[in-house]
């Protein structure tokens, strides 16, 4: 009974850390891979760097970003934060 008493605590601690800490984290680390898997041209997005763009084209680990002034660059879709704005077409589908 001694040993219950004294394990409870630790068990319940344990159980408490993986609902409020891990568990959100692997949903938030799924919904960005979701995101990132996801992306299409014409998509405005952020990238983690803060470079804000539209997909220009998608390669299988790569994407390129057309700034403002016309410029295209190459990053990781790793490096795609979030979607600010879906593509037209995807708009358009949806309505």
């Amino acid at each position: 009974m001694e040993m219950i008493s004294t394990l409870g605590p630790l068990l319940l601690m344990f159980v408490l850390f993986y609902f409020l800490l891990i568990r959100p984290q692997q949903k938030r680390q799924k919904a960005v891979q979701q995101m990132q898997n996801e992306l299409k041209k014409g998509d405005k997005i952020v990238t983690i760097g803060g470079l804000h763009g539209f997909v220009d084209a998608i390669d299988e680990g790569k994407v390129v970003i057309k700034c403002g002034d016309g410029s295209r660059l190459t990053y990781d879709r790793q490096a795609i934060r979030e979607v600010t704005e879906a593509s037209a077409g995807d708009l358009l589908a949806k309505s």
